[in-house]
């Protein structure tokens, strides 16, 4: 079978590599380059981690991905990734948390629950104030994004049965009955089957069929000098973090980088094409006031880096991996809502596995059971 794999991010670098491993020839296309800097799968660091609530699939999922990108860093020889724990924080009797546990519990991964009192004596440089119990999943880290997808790239390219094309895709007439893909400037692609994953560009390529059904938004991500000589803020010390009823997340000081806290509320709206990316000081303001309640350590920390990245967001959080409606042999796989990243690797087999026929659509992540209207309740 040959098809065409549209956007180099995780998602499309990972369905390539599936379909490469299966016997099939692919042909890559991105229009700005593999993990590029206006990319949804762009940016040094990313947290990964199993908890998710009661949302067993996507801890289903991210403890199968994570066992693909350490065989993937074994592969390449590559330091990919960094164990470090994940802490799931949230106000007393916050139910994410619970739950977050209780599925890990039952998935039989290490996980501990922590009080605040514990939580004030192994993390003293943490701020109880105001947290019930949190979580401690241990099998959690981070991944070095953009590396990690260049390197699929790479092993993909290796199979030989994987060419990259850097070119911009026309959107495609979605009222016609067969699919005709063509690139600017006129070069037309003919395949047996086509997969779209070009994140926030997927409104714009398919106005009707994904429309506002996707939401591209513009969301900071800001890196904090750490205190001179202190090791407690170190990778090697210190876990990933997510303050659930704050909206905000967090990645130790790896690579020397910086203190990184990322703001998982959605933000403006984004053009990904043309939109410059200028991290507004309003949120660099309500970020320091931020930490120095939970970081107090960190009030007066400089800010050493700063980027925006975007989310590609769904009504509900869930992916998109369904058929277009118009064709049977276009796929839709989208929908990354600032958590997929992690899950590249199962999202590409899933996929890969749609396009060949082995699999069926999982309802959650069909085009039905998208809507404009936000109700997100995947974090």
């Amino acid at each position: 079978m040959r098809v065409v794999v549209v956007g180099a991010g995780v998602f499309g670098v990972w369905t390539a590599k599936c379909l490469a491993d299966a016997g099939h020839t692919v042909t890559l296309i991105d229009a700005y380059g593999p993990a590029n800097g206006r990319a949804s799968s762009a940016d040094h660091s990313r947290v990964i981690r199993a908890g998710y609530g009661a949302d067993i699939i996507y801890s289903r999922w991210a403890t199968e991905s994570l066992a693909a990108w350490l065989a993937l860093a074994d592969a390449t020889g590559r330091t990919l990734l960094a164990k470090t724990g994940a802490l799931f924080m949230g106000e007393p009797g916050n139910v994410y948390v619970r739950t977050s546990y209780e599925t890990l519990r039952g998935l039989r991964l290490p996980v501990e629950w922590i009080e605040p009192d514990d939580l004030a004596r192994r993390f003293p440089h943490i701020a109880t104030t105001g947290l019930g119990g949190s979580v401690l999943e241990a099998q959690a880290g981070v991944i070095r994004a953009r590396a990690a997808v260049q390197a699929v790239l790479t092993v993909a390219l290796a199979t030989g049965r994987v060419s990259y094309v850097t070119a911009r895709c026309e959107p495609p007439d979605e009222q016609r009955d067969v699919l005709a893909l063509h690139l600017t400037g006129g070069r037309a692609l003919a395949a047996d089957g086509y997969v779209f994953a070009c994140g926030a560009w997927l409104p714009q390529l398919f106005p009707v069929a994904v429309g506002g059904c996707i939401r591209p938004t513009r969301q900071e991500v800001l890196h904090f000098g750490v205190p001179s000589g202190d090791a407690r803020f170190a990778a090697s010390q210190m876990p990933v973090w997510i303050e659930f009823a704050a909206g905000r997340y967090g990645i130790p000081d790896l690579d020397a980088m910086g203190f990184k806290v990322g703001v998982d509320r959605h933000g403006a709206v984004i053009d990904p094409d043309a939109d410059d990316r200028i991290v507004d000081r309003e949120v660099v303001d309500e970020t320091r006031a931020w930490m120095a309640q939970r970081f107090p350590m960190m009030a007066d920390a400089p800010l050493v880096d700063a980027r925006v990245c975007q989310y590609e967001n769904t009504s509900t959080g869930d992916f998109v991996l369904d058929r277009h409606p118009q064709w049977a042999n276009c796929w839709i796989a989208g929908g990354g809502s600032g958590h997929g990243f992690k899950h590249g690797p199962a999202v590409g087999r899933h996929v890969a596995a749609l396009v060949t026929g082995d699999a069926h659509v999982e309802p959650r992540f069909s085009l039905a059971t998208k809507t404009s209207h936000a109700r997100r309740a995947v974090y």
